[in-house]
């Protein structure tokens, strides 16, 4: 299902441009503070507690604010298709995380600005990929090749594994937000559209790590504590909100041209928390990869 191109959306202002600069470091730092998170709670278990906590802090803001919720607005299928596939991104990413280093992870994780330019490429009207931005896709894609290529070596501290599973990860990021694009999602209160997403995965990760065994929580120390909340109410309650409600104010190609900072900002991040290295290899990869966004969702001017 597609839906006609709205009017013109307004560009970025410097108060939009500044928030959404912040939900980038908050969203870097948050790719470790999940690493951190899971030496003590099982990863997937992990994600699906977080969705818990976060769904309720997100419903009670709603309610408060009197946002309408539970209006019949045809957005049922589309919600819970986004939802599922949410679940099974951070499925893959907080496995993922558990086998590969964060600077890593984020780097993989951001695929998803590109297949999401694909995404409305192919589905959105008025979302055509120029020859400019055709060309920061394949740069993009190089850009994880070169990063990737440090796990393929065997290096001590990666798996190939946790690689291609945050990799997964950012495809999936990647279609939920062409789903919302190209729904009627896209005119939904932002509440609404993240809680289709956090009540699928609070019902489905927990169910999902008592499948596959998990041992649970199994260090409840204050830093993984705290690292928990603050993925649960920082990275998902202000900034997964803030960002969905961007999204239906401004323009996708304006939003994403912004979201390369996250990644550098993961892999200063693991440097200075983790102690990770940051190698020739790895910094290059990341170079090309937020080159490639910037290219794919850089505004063009209107004619």
């Amino acid at each position: 299902m597609t839906v006609a191109p709205s009017a013109r959306t307004p560009d970025l202002d410097a108060r939009a441009a500044l928030l959404l600069t912040l939900c980038c470091l908050i969203w870097g730092v948050g790719i470790v503070m999940a690493k951190i998170a899971n030496a003590g709670i099982s990863p997937v278990l992990n994600a699906g507690l977080r969705s818990v906590v976060s769904g309720l802090v997100i419903w009670g803001w709603a309610t408060a604010r009197g946002t309408r919720l539970y209006d019949r607005d045809g957005t049922l299928v589309a919600g819970l298709v986004c939802g599922t596939v949410f679940a099974a991104e951070f499925l893959a990413l907080y496995a993922g995380l558990a086998l590969t280093s964060a600077a890593r992870g984020t780097v993989f994780l951001h695929a998803a600005p590109f297949v999401a330019a694909l995404g409305e490429h192919l589905l959105v009207p008025g979302h055509r990929l120029s020859p400019v931005r055709m060309l920061g896709l394949l740069a993009a894609f190089i850009g994880l090749a070169v990063a990737f290529g440090e796990g393929l070596v065997g290096a001590a501290a990666t798996s190939v594994t946790g690689d291609l599973l945050c990799l997964a990860g950012g495809v999936l990021w990647g279609a939920t937000t062409t789903i919302i694009k190209a729904t009627g999602l896209r005119r939904a209160p932002a509440e609404k559209i993240l809680l289709y997403q956090l009540a699928a995965s609070a019902l489905t990760l927990p169910l999902a790590s008592l499948a596959m065994a998990e041992p649970g929580i199994t260090d409840t120390s204050p830093h993984i504590v705290a690292a928990f909340l603050y993925t649960a109410l920082a990275v998902v309650s202000f900034g997964y909100l803030a960002w969905f409600w961007m999204m239906r104010t401004y323009s996708a190609a304006s939003l994403h041209a912004f979201t390369f900072l996250t990644p550098i900002f993961g892999v200063i991040a693991g440097h200075l928390i983790l102690g990770e290295r940051l190698s020739v290899g790895l910094l290059a990869g990341l170079a090309l990869v937020a080159g490639g966004i910037w290219l794919v969702n850089k505004p063009t001017k209107p004619a």
